[in-house]
């Protein structure tokens, strides 16, 4: 099993020195590039899965294939993270899609809000509007580490999912479109698991990290 989990979020705008926005850098190109080099040894393995770490802020923004990076349009960090993260869910559908047959399947997770340091780019007023009730509490909505990572560690072992992949999953289960008339907390937005969008960004990724 491999989990992509390292992340960053909501940070200053910034490029890597090959010119990449740093969020989709990490989040996402650094979690393909980390995959295809070991997929000698997902192979060997297989039956082998991958766990793509998504977020319900993937909502914020779909891919921008004109301009991923910010080099023209203006830059806000939480949509970059949301171009990330949703890059994050389409990477599942596409490593499915290219070694499915070879035992290799992937599915994206949304561990759901967990205070790590993740949130270490914020400042302490923005932690306090986004994470806090008035009085100073942690929204009851948010999880403790072991919550969050309890999806990915069923993504990995469930024998449910076994050769199942390009699925967006949350809470131990799949998730469902979002419809916030339901929950403004969990569901997906159909572009995350669009197979043509998969497929595109799949395909651009793989010549920016010269494979």
């Amino acid at each position: 099993m491999l989990i992509n989990n390292a992340a960053i979020a909501a940070i200053p705008l910034g490029h890597t020195p090959d010119g990449f926005e740093q969020q989709f850098a990490t989040n996402f190109l650094g979690h393909l590039l980390h995959a295809r080099l070991l997929l000698p040894a997902l192979r060997q393995a297989a039956r082998s899965r991958v766990v793509s770490l998504t977020s319900c802020t993937h909502r914020v923004s779909d891919i921008h294939f004109e301009d991923m990076h910010y080099r023209r349009r203006p830059y806000d960090k939480w949509e970059a993270y949301g171009q990330s993260k949703t890059a994050d869910a389409l990477l599942a559908v596409a490593l499915t899609r290219h070694f499915g047959e070879q035992g290799i399947t992937a599915n994206a997770v949304n561990p759901g809000g967990v205070l790590t340091g993740l949130q270490q780019h914020l400042t302490d007023e923005e932690r306090r509007a986004r994470y806090y009730d008035e009085a100073g509490n942690l929204l009851p909505s948010f999880k403790t580490p072991e919550q969050g990572a309890a999806t990915s560690v069923w993504a990995s072992v469930a024998p449910e999912l076994e050769r199942i992949g390009g699925l967006y999953l949350e809470d131990c289960r799949q998730g469902v479109p979002y419809n916030p008339e339901i929950s403004t907390l969990t569901g997906y937005m159909p572009y995350a698991l669009n197979a043509e969008h998969a497929e595109q960004l799949w395909t651009i990724a793989e010549q920016l990290v010269k494979l």
